[in-house]
């Protein structure tokens, strides 16, 4: 630019150099606000570093608690009869669902105690509501008069409150943020004519967005509620390259492939999919699966079965076997109105921790390997780091020899099992494939264990 230039005229032909260069480093990549340009842009490196993050639902609707986070729609919107039956029970005639939000107290919530059970998960980030489909914003958007809160229910900025405790551990901030809102009347307004209109997007969903990015400057975007009108309508390639191009994290930000009808496993930055995605076969893009330790909702619900919920087995082996292959794994818990994290879910969240601080060299800035899993001794999922190859198995072999098939052996391979320090003893098999000698396995509640291999192929 001009004035860049003027300051540096007269300096000397290096420091003319070097301010040209900075210059056009500062220029960098301009994306285009098509899907072309947008998803033509590196995923930013640090997102498939760090593996495994956690997932916050918390809103209006953990006042209810019951069923899940979809209550109001269910409720309303649905009309399903066992939410009109819980409603007529518990609550008067008349009772409307804004009645909830004074309900939501939020007294106990301490942010640096999440932040510490986070951390203690060994989760590299966390994803946070900032407004699920009810529209309710846990921050005081001026786009969302008193229904946000700052205005109503906690009286905090619990998006800002919760953001300082995470990045003070060094954890990677990103917020979630549905684009449609169920029952906004404007939003209803644009849906009538087909979405024709832009009300919504131009006067509540946008601006609202940008405010969102440029007060918290979150990490990551994870957009949701998308599904019913198409990416046009929402603006959201416009939207995206502004993120990529102009805004405060544009060199950090990572967002999903929820911007709208179509969109998802398509465009964007990492794909999402559906929810709990699982593929059975290596995709060839990078992916997150969501999935909740309440296997029935995402919310904090009061009826809650111990049955419903993952046990530490079923986490670790899920994670294993997503990051095998590619992918990243949130994991969801659903706080209760009064800021809470369940005990259930602090317990399994520390066990997560506990084996990763054994075992996280092979889960942590690792990358699928050749093969990704084999049905050896026992069922074996694998991911690597140059030439160091991890075998994570998900059940104990209950044998002292373990057979492996895929991985070629040479005279400088060194097996060890993670946790422990001395080198195994193997022999190779055939042309590829080792056995290796197992020493009894330690006891863990995850009931998992890692295979070191230095120097195969």
């Amino acid at each position: 630019t001009s004035s860049e230039y003027s300051e540096c005229s007269g300096t000397g032909q290096i420091s003319l150099f070097l301010c040209l260069l900075s210059c056009a480093s500062s220029l960098g990549t301009r994306y285009t606000p098509d899907w072309a340009s947008l998803d033509s842009r590196p995923l930013p490196e640090w997102y498939d570093e760090v593996k495994f993050g956690i997932f916050v639902h918390w809103g209006v609707f953990s006042v209810p608690a019951f069923g899940s986070e979809w209550f109001w729609w269910y409720w309303k919107g649905a009309q399903s009869p066992s939410y009109i039956q819980f409603m007529t029970k518990n609550y008067p005639p008349g009772f409307s669902y804004t009645d909830f939000a004074p309900e939501f107290h939020a007294q106990f919530f301490d942010p640096d105690e999440w932040a510490d059970v986070f951390e203690a998960s060994g989760a590299k980030y966390v994803v946070l509501t900032n407004k699920h489909h009810e529209g309710f914003t846990n921050w005081g958007s001026p786009y969302s008069w008193n229904w946000n809160s700052v205005d109503n229910g906690p009286h905090r900025d619990l998006v800002a409150d919760l953001g300082a405790a995470i990045r003070k551990r060094s954890l990677h901030y990103g917020l979630y943020n549905s684009l449609y809102e169920w029952f906004n009347p404007i939003y209803l307004s644009d849906k009538r004519s087909g979405f024709k209109t832009q009300d919504y997007v131009e006067k509540k969903a946008m601006p609202e967005l940008y405010e969102l990015v440029n007060r918290y400057k979150p990490d990551l975007i994870w957009s949701d509620g998308d599904w019913e009108a198409p990416d046009t309508y929402w603006n959201s390639t416009g939207f995206l390259a502004w993120l990529y191009n102009d805004s405060p994290v544009k060199d950090v930000v990572v967002t999903n492939d929820r911007w709208g009808l179509g969109c998802y496993c398509k465009h964007g930055g990492y794909y999402n999919c559906a929810d709990k995605f699982t593929p059975g076969e290596l995709p060839n893009h990078k992916w997150e699966k969501c999935q909740s330790v309440d296997t029935i909702s995402w919310g904090y619900r009061r009826n809650m079965k111990l049955s419903e919920v993952m046990d530490l087995p079923s986490i670790i082996k899920d994670m294993v076997y997503v990051v095998a292959l590619g992918g990243n794994y949130l994991l969801n818990v659903g706080p209760t109105s009064d800021g809470m994290i369940a005990p259930v879910f602090e317990e399994r969240l520390r066990g997560i921790g506990a084996w990763l601080k054994v075992n996280g060299e092979a889960i942590y800035a690792t990358k699928p390997w050749r093969v990704q899993a084999e049905n050896a001794t026992v069922p074996v999922w694998y991911t690597s780091k140059s030439s160091t190859v991890y075998a994570i198995f998900t059940s104990n072999p209950m044998q002292n020899s373990f057979t492996l098939s895929a991985p070629k052996t040479s005279n400088s391979t060194v097996v060890t099992l993670l946790g422990s320090p001395e080198p195994l003893k193997w022999a190779p098999l055939h042309s590829t494939g080792l056995i290796v000698l197992l020493p009894d396995l330690p006891f863990t509640p995850a009931d998992a264990w890692t295979l070191k291999l230095d120097e195969v192929a």
